[in-house]
Parts: structure tokens; sequence; C-alpha cells
């Protein structure tokens, strides 16, 4: 799927999707949220991979078994807003069932990528801030090999779908 596709058929619907499912008091789905969700999904997977190439990794957001899933399920908030997706989608609340029902089955990858960014300390960057995205982005996701050179393109490409400025193909 294009980057544009990604955003209105998955993250959109997806969001909403999850703050019905948690009910009020959940993390934020507004547009520093979308924009780093699809800067991380750009960044890890190029809107493309559900399965890491040569790695163990699932999502457009890779996240690992050990790191990024467990972390969220040890997350006393992220781990009651987890079950209660995991409940609404009809995937049994176990580390690796949702590892792997990452790489298909994109709401729950969206909310898991929402719930580990809420994980970070402090507030998502505003939009635009570019560096301070990248900076949250290493610091929440700890990227093996992190390719900061493709940060700007993903970022930018991120900000204008989410923004609306134009389609995206790339």
């Amino acid at each position: 799927m294009t980057p544009t596709a990604i955003f209105h058929d998955v993250v959109v619907p997806g969001l909403l999707y999850m703050t019905r499912a948690i009910g009020p008091g959940g993390p934020t789905t507004d547009a520093p949220a979308r924009v780093m969700i699809m800067s991380i999904w750009g960044q890890e997977s190029d809107w493309r991979y559900r399965r890491q190439n040569g790695g163990p990794a699932r999502s457009y957001g890779q996240f690992e078994s050990g790191g990024g899933v467990a972390g969220v399920m040890g997350n006393a908030t992220t781990s009651k807003w987890l079950q209660t997706v995991c409940a609404a989608l009809d995937i049994p609340y176990d580390r690796s069932t949702i590892f792997e029902a990452m790489a298909w089955n994109d709401l729950l990858a969206l909310a898991m990528t929402r719930f580990n960014l809420w994980c970070a300390p402090g507030p998502l960057p505003a939009v635009g801030q570019r560096d301070a995205a990248w900076n949250y982005y290493v610091n929440q996701w700890r990227p093996g090999k992190p390719h900061p050179d493709a940060w700007p393109r993903n970022y930018d490409t991120a900000m204008r779908v989410v923004m609306g400025d134009a389609p995206v193909t790339a």
C-alpha cells in the first residue's frame, strides 16, 4: 500500500476503532500522534513490510516480541488498553499470539504503535518538529540500524499525508 492508502484505510479508521474500544482517557489520536505513527511505519517498514526481512520483527511498526510487545504488555496502563483491544479483536492476550497477529492485523499493529508511543516520557513532538520526532522515535523504538538519512523523507511524507497537502505514492 502507499502511505496515503495506509493512512486513510488503516490509521484513521483504526485510531477511531481503538478510541471506541478503550473509551475515554486513552492516548491522543491527534495530528502529532498520526504523524509519529506514519513516520515510524515508514522508517521501520517503508509502509510495505509486515514481517521484517531477515529478522523477527512484525507489523509496519516492526515490533519485536521481547522489546516492544513486552513493553506495552508490561505497562500498567497500556496493558489494560491492549487487553481491551485484543478482546474486541478476538485475539488472545498472550505475547506470542499478539506478536504474530500484529503482522496481519493492522488494527492491532496500530494500537501497539500508539500504545508504545504513549509509554515514552514526555509529550509527542509537535507536527513539523522533525528532529525532536527523530529523537523520540530512536529513544522509544531503539532501532538496531537507525538509518537517520531516511528519516527526513519518511517524516516529511508522513506530515504531507496526515496534513493533507497531496497524495503520496512513494
